[in-house]
């Protein structure tokens, strides 16, 4: 059974790179234009890991992390930031806010399969 990866970025285009990178490695995806439809999306759909960006609007990357973190169904599901921050300060923020990991805009399609495959396999 393919694993389902919630995507959660305001950028059609980015979402479109994204879907096309993990589709073509056989995952599947479930898009999400903003942190408050990663949520309904995320509570609607069982999703083994959430990318999702920062700066959006309605909710952000962080605010959407802290929110499912505080369900148990999102307890322990791996979440990885994918954005143009790349300040310590903005890491150490994900951290505390329970991001298991951080890759920086644009992104490598290799490299994000490769984190991929590290985190859910």
């Amino acid at each position: 059974m393919a694993k389902t990866i919630l995507a959660v970025d305001d950028s059609s285009s980015i979402r479109q790179m994204i879907v096309f990178t993990l589709k073509g490695a056989g995952y599947q995806v479930v898009e999400a234009v903003d942190g408050n439809d990663g949520l309904l999306k995320a509570k609607s759909n069982t999703v083994h890991l959430i990318l999702t960006d920062q700066n959006m609007p309605g909710m952000d990357g962080l605010t959407m992390i802290k929110t499912l973190r505080a369900t148990p169904q999102y307890r322990a599901t791996p979440i990885l930031m994918l954005t143009t921050e790349s300040s310590d300060a903005m890491k150490s923020k994900g951290r505390a806010v329970g991001a298991t990991g951080w890759l920086v805009k644009p992104f490598d399609p290799q490299k994000l399969l490769e984190v991929v495959k590290k985190v859910i396999g």
